[in-house]
């Protein structure tokens, strides 16, 4: 990844755009090098100026600004329909107004150019209970009699006895699949974030991973554990 981080600011209020351009091109390494009011225009100057991150709200020119540059979701949009559809249709992170502080924003826009995924607590909610149904859908009960209050997260993975993970361990599991960071996943748990780190550093050794990306990468499956 570049040194200099190029960033595209598309809204249609020029005053977010304005905000948005001394915000990003007075932090170092970042160069706002374009703006747009709309998808069309986004399109034009995402052609014109390639830059590595696109800051968008609106779905329309999603699909094709994502073939052309990484995009990141900066919205007011909190529909669990707007959040999935946004990432189905390329978007590398949503964050949602409100939700974050300028640093966070300034972070997000960093991980995102260097293909890290990031999410607010709404986007990261939403992803959680859609990753959950998805599993519920897809693991049938063992039994008629299984208990209507089951925690839902030892469900959320077919070889979850293998991985040894205790209940509490697979709900920061979940969290951290869906792009939640530590202080975000002791908010949500109501633990500190030391209790958090605790949890994690045991995830990793029974999942035999070293990494946030490894551990997501095992925990939904897509690499084999040993």
């Amino acid at each position: 990844m570049p040194t200099l981080l190029t960033v595209l600011v598309v809204d249609d209020d020029p005053v977010v755009r304005a905000g948005l351009r001394a915000l990003l091109g007075g932090r170092p390494g970042f160069e706002v090098v374009a703006e747009a009011a709309d998808g069309r225009e986004a399109l034009r100057e995402t052609l014109r100026v390639r830059p590595h991150v696109v800051l968008l709200d609106g779905l329309t020119a999603l699909p094709r600004l994502a073939r052309l540059s990484r995009v990141l979701m900066l919205t007011h949009s909190r529909e669990p329909e707007t959040v999935e559809e946004a990432l189905r249709r390329g978007a590398g992170g949503y964050l949602v107004h409100g939700e974050f502080t300028t640093d966070e924003l300034v972070s997000a826009v960093r991980d995102v150019g260097e293909g890290r995924a990031r999410f607010t607590a709404t986007a990261s909610g939403i992803l959680l209970k859609s990753l959950r149904a998805t599993a519920h859908a897809a693991i049938p009960p063992t039994s008629k009699n299984r208990p209507f209050f089951e925690n839902p997260s030892s469900h959320m993975q077919p070889n979850l006895p293998q991985c040894g993970l205790s209940a509490r361990e697979a709900e920061v599991m979940d969290l951290i699949a869906t792009g939640l960071n530590n202080r975000q996943i002791a908010a949500a748990c109501f633990i500190t974030e030391k209790t958090v780190k605790n949890h994690i550093n045991r995830i990793f050794a029974k999942l035999h991973t070293n990494t946030r990306a490894e551990a997501i990468a095992s925990w939904l499956g897509t690499r084999s554990l040993p």
